[in-house]
């Protein structure tokens, strides 16, 4: 069958559902994931975001909905899938009986790579993951952070034009989870498209170009991180002011001058410090330039941006609600 394949996307998910007895573990997920980038999906665990990857890569047949993959039907085309993504799941999966050297080479000639392309990417995969002093060793004798690594390794040997990241750095330790990092980004930089599912922000943050947030099944968010963060308050302006008793004051100078932002400004006594919704660089100023004319001494002023962590868990705290017909939903400060 031929590959037809006429848009930027490598990946494009079209109201995909999959039901697990009375437990809708996808409930009409879209999608689409630019050739060349990375995108992350965040979700609390049970979101959906492994079924994901496993539709994905045909593993899972859904029950509703579309999916491509490098122009390639999910469920009309997946051997012709298969030969274009490499996956890397929560789990190592190796051959305890092989060597690594082995389980790369084996993996290189299901491929169809030839022997000596085989030979040379078994060896250039173990160096760049740190295995070569290990390489003829059964993996069975690996430690567990080994083990990932060779398992990281294997999803990468083909070269694959998209490659399925779900939580790869769980159990790493920091240095190994740089290398795979580097790693990602290289094959990028050489073309790939990546899906990368983790708990990690710091990882999403470093890596994906976009993010998707899931939650029982559905997409509540999407875009950017500094997007993301807009949605959940963008800036704030932290002031300090010389004279604590002279927090009062100020809180009561912003709400009657209509500088306190949106969802208002708010007084913490205990840190001696005013925090101010920032909605643009016109109001900073203003409000900066409101203090100086009321003659208020301040000890300290800083803007703050939310952190991922705290994007997320606005997004999927308890007291959101998900949006109807899958939209991303917008969610208040």
């Amino acid at each position: 069958m031929e590959r037809i394949d006429k848009t930027p996307h490598a990946v494009e998910v079209r109201g995909l559902v999959k039901h697990y007895g009375g437990t809708k573990a996808l409930d009409g997920v879209d999608l689409d994931v630019r050739e060349g980038t990375v995108l992350g999906v965040l979700g609390p665990n049970g979101a959906g975001k492994t079924t994901l990857v496993r539709v994905l890569s045909t593993l899972v047949r859904p029950d509703a909905g579309s999916a491509r993959v490098a122009g390639y039907d999910v469920l009309t085309q997946p051997r012709q899938l298969r030969r274009t993504i490499g996956l890397t799941g929560q789990y190592a999966s190796v051959d305890e009986k092989l060597s690594g050297w082995e389980n790369l080479y084996m993996i290189g000639r299901l491929l169809d790579l030839s022997r000596a392309a085989a030979r040379r990417r078994a060896d250039e995969m173990l160096e760049r993951f740190s295995l070569t002093e290990a390489a003829r060793r059964p993996s069975g004798t690996y430690s567990g952070g080994m083990r990932r690594r060779l398992d990281l390794a294997a999803s990468m040997i083909g070269s694959p034009a998209v490659l399925y990241l779900d939580e790869p750095t769980t159990g790493l330790d920091p240095r190994t989870r740089n290398e795979v990092w580097d790693e990602v980004q290289r094959m990028v930089a050489e073309g790939a498209t990546v899906l990368l599912t983790t708990q990690y922000m710091e990882e999403a943050e470093q890596l994906a170009n976009e993010l998707t947030v899931i939650d029982k099944g559905r997409v509540i968010a999407s875009g950017g991180v500094d997007e993301l963060k807009a949605r959940v308050g963008g800036r704030t302006l932290e002031v300090r002011p010389a004279d604590p008793a002279e927090l009062p004051r100020m809180a009561q100078a912003l709400r009657e001058s209509g500088l306190d932002g949106v969802a208002g400004s708010s007084a913490v006594p205990d840190e001696n410090l005013l925090r101010v919704p920032i909605l643009s660089d016109e109001q900073l100023t203003a409000v900066v330039a409101l203090f100086a004319a009321r003659g208020f001494g301040i000890a300290h002023i800083g803007t703050h941006l939310p952190s991922l962590d705290e994007v997320f868990l606005a997004i999927t705290g308890p007291e959101r609600t998900v949006a109807p017909n899958h939209a991303p939903q917008e969610v208040a400060a």
